[in-house]
Parts: structure tokens; sequence; C-alpha cells
């Protein structure tokens, strides 16, 4: 029977049942979205990472994990002299050009990259042969509508769609190493530099020999690498997820409590005759904390269906680098987020309700 009254007072006002359950959708959508996109574009960058097939990657002085390789400040005699040291088979370097955020061109040595991992796996068309041409993933062509042939501007230069490839490698562009040393005024240099072994159990002990060696190159296994693009190693990112969701959860408490305060000061009457037939402050909390979370539950329903709408325009209208995946483990959190600054909202509304003067709220008109 309360539950009949709760939905019954929740459809009373359609609209305004409506409008509150499209902003606490709104709310857990936004930290969905966001985190799916942290997750998503670290994810996609770890997976491009194991995918050139190198055990160690040797990247410039004073540079981090997190750090923007837009220069090329390491010698190209590096690989030469990295082939000399114990177990290590082949060396390669990449120069990496950035562009507007957070894509990137990468020039590499096509031959020394296809005898590290055995190639692009192409879709249409091959690697470079002219210094003009370029390969891009299937998810740039399909967002800048691409194909074999196509002709693309970028960083002052035109190029030539030589090649479209399967994702999950390396870069999502890329172009002749020696073209892109060229064009950046960075003949003779590279932005880092990665290194297969005979043996990748000894990944551990090669790298530690090298930063003996080496000393201010941060020198990384690919497994050291890959771990460390996780939010929990980005306290940058992980406090502006902090941020957000304070964000969301203050919306949730703002519309809720508009809400629940309209629907007291709307049903002021009602709750006087709960009242006066013996309804006591219990009750009448149950019945708005109930109409609370209802509200709260259907909008994280809605929130995470319009995620999925979110990942579809992140798929056709933003930058291919950036990735939405879906955590299904937030589903819980959003959805924990939200009931909590529902609940929040409704305080207020409540300690009103059960505070109202019997004779008053049955004399209201």
């Amino acid at each position: 029977m309360l539950n009949k009254l709760i939905f019954a007072n929740l459809t009373h006002r359609p609209v305004r049942t409506l409008l509150s359950v499209l902003a606490i959708a709104v709310e857990v959508t936004m930290i969905l979205t966001l985190v799916g996109v942290s997750h998503g574009t670290l994810d996609s960058t770890a997976e491009r990472a194991r995918g050139v097939g190198a055990d160690i990657v040797v990247r410039p002085p004073n540079s981090t994990v997190m750090s923007s390789l837009s220069s090329a400040p390491i010698s190209d005699k590096l690989p030469g002299v990295l082939l000399q040291e114990p177990h290590v088979v082949l060396a390669t370097g990449t120069v990496i050009q950035s562009l507007t955020f957070p894509d990137s061109i990468t020039g590499l040595d096509f031959a020394a990259f296809n005898k590290m991992n055995g190639g692009f796996a192409y879709i249409a068309g091959g690697d470079p042969v002219a210094d003009d041409d370029m390969i891009v993933d299937k998810y740039y062509a399909q967002q800048k509508q691409l194909h074999v042939g196509s002709r693309l501007r970028l960083i002052d230069h035109d190029w030539n769609i030589s090649g479209i490839f399967e994702g999950g490698k390396l870069a999502r562009i890329c172009v002749k190493l020696t073209a892109l040393q060229m064009i950046t005024g960075s003949p003779g240099h590279l932005s880092q530099v990665y290194v297969k072994l005979d043996n990748p159990k000894l990944a551990q002990q090669v790298a530690d020999t090298l930063k003996t060696r080496m000393p201010g190159y941060p020198i990384f296994t690919m497994e050291e690498l890959t771990s460390m693009l996780s939010i929990s190693n980005i306290g940058m990112l992980t406090d502006f997820i902090g941020v957000v969701i304070g964000v969301a959860v203050i919306v949730g408490f703002i519309v809720v409590f508009l809400a629940m305060y309209t629907a007291v000061l709307e049903r002021t009457r009602e709750i006087g005759i709960l009242k006066a037939v013996g309804g006591g402050s219990g009750l009448i909390l149950n019945i708005l904390f109930r109409e609370t979370l209802m509200l709260a539950v259907c909008g994280t329903v809605v929130g995470i269906a319009l995620t999925y709408g979110t990942q579809w325009m992140m798929k056709h209208s933003v930058p291919a680098s950036l990735v939405q995946e879906t955590v299904y483990v937030w589903w819980v959190y959003a959805g924990a987020i939200a009931v909590v600054g529902a609940l929040l909202g409704a305080i207020i509304p409540g300690y009103k309700a059960v505070n109202q003067d019997v004779t008053e709220a049955l004399s209201y008109e």
C-alpha cells in the first residue's frame, strides 16, 4: 500500500519527476563518462605499447612515463650502442610529434619495427614507400573518413594515406622516421628507443644494467611501463575525478532538495492528514526517503543507459586517441554516489515535513 502511495506521489507531478530523474542521470553519466575515458585512454595506450613487441623502453633524460615526447633529444646512435649489450637482439627508435591533444604523429624505421613484432596488420594498403606516405589505424581513418589514396594535411605538410591498419600497436598515425626527422628539424635524433631481448625473462636484469651504464635515462621494462599507465598512478587525474564526483554530489543534492522541498510544500495538507490519523514522523520520513531513493535509482539506470550514447559520440566525434570504456564496477559506485547525494538533499525537506503543525497543515489551502 505504501509503495502504491509513493508511486502515485511521483506520477502526480510527472514533469518534476522526469526532470529530477534526468538531472540525477546526468550526474551519473558525467561520472561514468569521465571514468570510462580515463580508463579507456590509458588502457589503449598500454595496449599499443605492448603491441610494439619490445622488452625495454629507453626514454629521454628528465622525462616521466606521462611526459609528452614532442621533442627528440636522444641521438640516433643510441640504438647501435644498445645492440652491443648482452642479450639485446634489436633496438629501434621513434620520433614523436604532438598534434592537437591527444593525437600525435610517430616516425619509425619500418624495417626494424617489422622485425620486432611482425609489422602492422593492414586492412588496406601497406607500409609507406615515399617520404610523404602516412599510415593510420582504422579508428582514425573512420573518424577522418580516410581511405588509401586520401590526402591529409598535418604539421603544415601534405601526406598521402598509403595504408590503414588494425589498432593496438605503437601509435595511431605513423610515417617514415627520416621524413619526420627532417620535417621537425631533428635529423639524427630520436624521442625514445625500444629494445628487444633474446630472452624476455631477462628484461629486468638488462634494464638494471642499462640504468647503471646510462645514468639519467629513465629505463623501463615493458611490464613496468604498462603497469604505470593506470589512474591510481596519475595523481592529477585522480584528483580531477574526485572533483567531478564532488560536483556530481552537489548537483544531486540541489536537484533532490528542490524537488522534495517543493513536494513537501504542495503536500502540506496531505502530511497533516497522515499525522491526524496517527501517522508518526517515521512514516512521513519513510515516504519521503523512499520517493528519493526511487528517483535516485531511476536516475542511475537512465544515467547508465546514457553512457552508451556518450560512447557513440566519443567514437564518432572526438579525437580517436580518446577511448571510452565501460567500467562496470563504477556502475555501483556512481549509483551509490547518486543515492547519497539524493538522500542528503531530502534531509531538510524531511525535517520540515515532520515538524509541521497538524492544525496548520489541515487548514492549509
